[in-house]
């Protein structure tokens, strides 16, 4: 890997490969405020610029998503996924190890989307702490900013919103909370996720995509 290359993966974890823009999301997706020091994260400011690159550059072909994730700042990982689904290049997710809460809508914001087959995904409600002032009026903001999550994810999914918002408030699946988690086969049998699926797979669909797209344009 060429010096270049390592400082632009340092800086915004991405990657041009012969026309593939590679771009991870890993850690914990940072956004207005820092993350704890010594955790790993997916820098806010460093992804904006980074997209409207890939956009506006005629040799990036399409890009591929590699994630495994925590989760996160909701504001802003719902903000990068509209991005990543506005982009007029081809996308493809590969879903590594977990994408879990604000992961998930990421993870669909692609044009196709793989998860492995030992890797999951967890549904569950928008947490938040602090000093309430106003508890009704409170709830009733978390409840909006459910209410844009779980749509983002039915319109880019093959779910129904409302089968995602049960998950979301589903009891029993973990200890002292509520949500679901989701297996990689799981979330490809509900329609969360495209297809099971590697490397050479999302590569491929990539690939295809992208030629697609050029056939288009001609």
């Amino acid at each position: 890997m060429r010096e270049e290359q390592r400082d632009e993966m340092k800086e915004t974890g991405g990657l041009d490969l012969d026309g593939i823009h590679i771009m991870t999301i890993i850690g914990e997706i940072e956004g207005h405020q820092n993350a704890a020091q010594g955790t790993k994260t997916t820098k806010y400011e460093h992804m904006i610029p980074d997209l409207a690159r890939v956009e506006q550059d005629d040799r990036i072909r399409g890009v591929l998503i590699l994630i495994n994730t925590i989760g996160g700042d909701v504001e802003c990982g719902l903000a990068l996924a509209e991005l990543i689904a506005s982009l007029s290049k081809p996308t493809v997710s590969l879903v590594l190890g977990g994408s879990h809460s604000i992961g998930v809508p990421l993870a669909v914001s692609a044009d196709y989307s793989f998860i492995v087959k030992s890797a999951t995904m967890m549904i569950h409600p928008v947490r938040t702490g602090g000093t309430f002032i106003g508890v009704i009026q409170s709830y009733r903001n978390i409840e909006k900013i459910q209410d844009r999550i779980t749509r983002f994810i039915s319109d880019h999914s093959h779910m129904k919103q409302k089968e995602i918002e049960r998950l979301m408030l589903a009891v029993g699946e973990q200890v002292k909370d509520v949500g679901t988690v989701l297996s990689g086969e799981e979330a490809v049998e509900k329609g969360l996720i495209d297809h099971l699926g590697g490397m050479k797979e999302a590569f491929a669909k990539l690939g295809e995509l992208c030629d697609t797209a050029s056939e288009c344009t001609k």
